[in-house]
């Protein structure tokens, strides 16, 4: 069996990855708050453990494997949404939600076993509350319930920050009611107004780190094998996620490997709206395929800061135009069965290393393009196509791809064409010659072979 190796935040290193049961591998990884678009951050971190999720798939099997990827439909920023546009809270939630399903079907994301809702799960996470209680671990105030952080001496762990360094590096209330600055909320009341559910410190609502304890215990167990999310949910949300629920079940480790992905940067700053560099999933994809910036994603290692450009993605959408163009000279020859290639899956078994494998897919392009006979190139097509659905690549038709955007055109361009060959057959040259630069304005650009002349989108 292929050996895989994750860098595990807990451990700050690379360790080789053994599963707690090799026919139910389990990972759950932080998934949106539904309160707007999705944003780039958004859609780079579910690429990336989907293409884990297709690596762990490969090497233990489908069915031994359940990922779980959460969705936080009740949280203050939701509320702040419901303020500014007046719209429902079921009504910002649930078209937000849709709206990121359909971009996660765009960029070719795998749909998780499980996609648990928060507001699904609140008894148990009312029951976690009560156990955190129970062993002493948490306290009421002020009508709250608080976890106590001084309570748990390893607390930090997965931060690797002082408690020093912990105060000062996030938004933590300062109130008089806390023993400890540091202690987060686990229950905190609701309004009349506002969304909550009755419990026993009163009408309230679950504190933004319990939602995925409890999700997480309910799906996967209170030990499962890896916990994903951006490196930005280290501190403090996944530190507080490992606080609470080991000390909810005393004995267990809750996740056995944190897996993070690198911050995303654009033109080398910080994605913010305050800066006005700040883009949606849906502006980015209104220009450019969701495969390219899938592609783009995958060009840099996960763990490793991920910068944002438009050259880049320029990049990427020329590098899918060279793919499946060799795709599409080789169109009339099947692809033969072909399995991922040792040299693909040990490149992905090795931390991810997506931009290793990418160079894979390269060099099968370049065989391909060069190949001969029709055996070779149908060898080298299946190849191809096996590699690329290891990384979620290459989903598109090729002919499809080219046409882009304008297959609603169609019609209109092969009307176009019939017209221009008609003035070839004529000897119109000059008609031949406006035809071809009036469809090179509007982005296409024909090709003539021997067996006719077909289009695509430049």
């Amino acid at each position: 069996m292929v050996q895989i190796y994750l860098h595990n935040t807990l451990k700050q290193k690379k360790e080789k990855f053994v599963p707690i049961d090799a026919q139910n591998v389990r990972m759950y990884v932080c998934g949106p708050t539904v309160y707007d678009k999705a944003h780039l951050g958004n859609a780079k971190t579910p690429v990336v453990y989907d293409v884990l999720y297709r690596l762990l798939c490969h090497v233990y099997g489908k069915d031994h494997v359940t990922y779980v990827s959460n969705i936080t439909d009740v949280d203050d920023k939701i509320l702040n949404k419901h303020k500014e546009t007046g719209k429902s809270i079921r009504e910002i939630t649930e078209q937000t939600y849709n709206w990121y399903i359909e971009d996660m079907a765009k960029l070719n994301v795998l749909a998780p076993n499980y996609r648990p809702r928060a507001t699904e799960y609140i008894n148990d996470m009312i029951e976690l509350v009560k156990k955190l209680l129970a062993n002493k671990h948490a306290y009421e105030a002020e009508n709250q319930v608080l976890f106590d952080v001084d309570s748990m001496p390893a607390y930090g762990c997965l931060s690797g920050r002082s408690m020093k360094e912990m105060l000062a590096g996030a938004r933590i209330e300062v109130a008089d009611y806390k023993k400890n600055p540091a202690d987060f909320i686990l229950w905190k009341p609701s309004a009349a107004d506002q969304p909550g559910w009755d419990s026993p410190w009163g009408y309230g609502r679950p504190g933004w780190h319990l939602e995925c304890s409890a999700m997480s215990s309910k799906l996967l167990g209170n030990d499962f094998d890896i916990h994903g999310g951006g490196s930005d949910l280290i501190f403090p949300h996944h530190e507080n996620e490992l606080a609470q629920s080991c000390c909810a079940f005393p004995g267990t480790h809750f996740a056995h490997y944190w897996v993070h992905t690198g911050m995303l940067m654009i033109n080398g700053v910080k994605m913010s709206k305050s800066l006005g560099n700040f883009y949606t999933v849906d502006e980015i994809l209104a220009q450019y395929p969701a495969e390219a910036l899938r592609l783009l994603f995958l060009t840099t290692h996960y763990h490793q800061p991920f910068n944002f450009t438009f050259e880049g993605l320029q990049q990427a959408k020329a590098i899918l135009d060279k793919f499946y163009n060799a795709l599409l000279k080789s169109a009339d020859v099947p692809a033969q069965k072909a399995v991922v290639s040792d040299k693909v899956v040990a490149a992905l078994a090795d931390d991810l290393n997506t931009p290793l494998a990418l160079s894979y897919l390269h060099e099968t392009v370049n065989e391909l393009n060069k190949a001969q006979t029709a055996e070779e190139k149908g060898k080298l097509k299946a190849q191809l196509l096996a590699d690329a659905e290891m990384l979620g690549l290459l989903y598109n038709d090729p002919e499809a791809w080219f046409k882009g955007d304008n297959n609603d055109k169609a019609d209109i361009i092969e009307k176009m064409i019939a017209r221009r060959a008609e003035a070839k057959k004529n000897k119109d040259w000059a008609t031949a010659d406006a035809i071809r630069e009036e469809l090179k304005v509007q982005g296409i650009i024909l090709e003539d072979s021997p067996t006719g002349t077909t289009w695509k989108k430049i």
